[in-house]
């Protein structure tokens, strides 16, 4: 997979992308309705085809409907897009990443979040002394 798991895919596509990721499997339907500013039913059902073209995604059939799910796991993608934006805005350095993600002026972090980030870097401080 490219460092940028969306490259080569158009806008459109992305956003379907984004969609099916969060959703885990989606119809069209489920697609379009999550969609900002969907596109005609035909566009949206034409765009799936060619993702699956393109390799990014498979489907199956129930009860006569198509159920795209996503041919790369959310993970592997997640992955993928943080090391592209770490490189492209952040001279690839984690430590940048990390500050821009945690600036007090921007940082709303969720219950339990502040002690996820201190635990994180005391195995990563653990793996180092090893």
């Amino acid at each position: 997979m490219p460092r940028d798991p969306y490259a080569g895919l158009s806008a459109r596509e992305r956003e379907m992308m984004d969609i099916i990721h969060r959703l885990g499997e989606a119809t069209a339907q489920q697609v379009r309705q999550a969609m900002k500013s969907p596109p005609t039913d035909a566009t949206v059902r034409s765009t799936l085809r060619v993702l699956e073209e393109k390799g990014r995604v498979s489907h199956r059939t129930d009860a006569g409907r198509f159920i795209y799910r996503p041919l790369v796991s959310r993970k592997k993608v997640r992955e993928g897009v943080v090391q592209h934006v770490m490189q492209t805005f952040f001279d690839d350095s984690p430590a940048e990443l990390i500050a821009a993600l945690v600036d007090r002026r921007s940082a709303r972090l969720k219950p339990g979040e502040r002690e996820r980030i201190k635990e994180l870097l005391a195995r990563l401080e653990e793996g180092e002394r090893r």
